[in-house]
C-alpha cells in the first residue's frame, strides 16, 4: 500500500509554508512535557537509554529527545527533511542517527530502543496496523511508545482537512494529507495498538490556551510576516490530561 504524501521541505517562502515545521516548533514545549512526565509513570531514566523518533522532520523532537539524555535514532520519510536536520545539528547535536525511512518499514534491529516517538506520523498513515507493528517490532519488551495524533470530531476536521489543507488564508499542509479516515479516536487507536500487543496507559489533551492565537500565527506565517521560530511565542499549547480531546491528543503504551 502507497505511504501517505509528505511535505518536501525545500522552499521557504509564504507560497510553500511547511506545516510539519510549524506544527513541531508549535507542539515542542508540550511534547517534551508530556515525555518528561511519561518517563516518571514508567520509571524509564532518558540517560543511558535508547529512542527513535519518527515523523522527526527537520529533528526539532529528535534535538529535544536528545537533550533529555536520550541515544536518539531520528527517522523520517523526507530525504531533504533528513539532510536539512543533519546540516542543523552538525555541531549542536553530532550524534544523533539521522535516517530516511517510511514509518512501515523502518529499517531497524528488532528491540533496539527503550522509547519510541511518533510525531506527525498515525494521522497520515493509510496502514495504522503496519506502523504499530513496527513500533512493537524495534521496543524492547517494557518499551515504551509516546504518540501525538489528531481525533476524529466535527472540529478536528474543520480544522485539518479545512483550514490546514484548503483555505488560502491558512493552507499549510499540501491537500490530501489528512483525510477523515486517517483521523483516530482514542479508542481506535487503543484498539490498533492492542492488536499489536501495545498496552495504551494514557490519553491527554493538548490545546492552545486561546485558538484565536493558534489562526493569528497561522495567518502570518502563512503571509510570511514571522519565521517558524517566532510561532511559539504566539501559540501557547497546554496540557489538558482531565480534559477530552476535541482535536488533538497524546498518549503513551507500553509493550507487553
Amino acid at each position: 500500500m502507497a505511504a501517505a504524501p509528505h511535505i518536501e521541505l525545500d522552499s521557504r517562502s509564504p507560497d510553500a509554508v511547511d506545516g510539519r515545521q510549524i506544527r513541531a516548533v508549535t507542539f515542542q514545549d508540550s511534547r517534551l512535557e508530556y515525555v518528561r512526565t511519561a518517563l516518571k509513570s514508567v520509571d524509564l531514566a532518558a540517560s543511558g537509554s535508547r529512542a527513535v523518533a519518527v515523523g522527526s522532520g527537520r529533528g526539532l523532537l529528535a534535538r529535544g529527545l536528545a537533550g533529555l539524555g536520550f541515544d536518539v535514532v531520528a527517522v523520517d520519510p523526507s530525504a531533504t527533511a533528513t539532510e536539512m536536520a543533519r546540516e542543523a545539528d552538525a555541531r549542536e547535536h553530532p550524534g544523533i542517527d539521522y535516517r530516511t525511512a517510511p514509518a512501515e518499514r523502518l529499517g531497524l534491529a528488532d528491540g533496539a530502543f527503550d522509547l519510541a516517538y511518533y510525531a506527525d506520523t498515525f494521522e497520515i498513515t493509510p496502514d495504522l496496523d503496519r506502523v504499530l507493528a513496527e513500533a512493537a517490532r524495534v521496543l524492547r519488551p517494557g518499551g515504551v511508545l509516546i504518540y501525538d495524533t489528531v481525533n476524529r470530531t466535527l472540529l478536528s476536521r474543520l480544522i485539518y482537512l479545512g483550514a490546514f489543507q484548503r483555505l488560502p488564508m491558512t493552507r499549510i499542509m499540501p491537500a490530501g494529507r489528512y483525510t477523515a479516515a486517517r483521523l483516530r479516536t482514542p479508542a481506535e487507536l487503543t484498539a490498533a495498538l492492542e492488536r499489536q500487543g501495545l498496552r495504551n496507559e494514557d490519553i491527554c489533551d493538548f490545546k492552545p490556551k486561546d485558538p484565536r492565537s493558534l489562526v493569528k500565527a497561522t495567518m502570518a506565517r502563512r503571509r510570511g510576516r514571522i519565521t517558524d521560530e517566532q510561532i511559539p511565542p504566539i501559540v501557547d499549547f497546554v496540557l489538558a490530561p482531565d480534559a477530552r480531546p476535541l482535536v488533538t491528543y497524546l498518549g503513551y503504551a507500553r509493550k507487553g
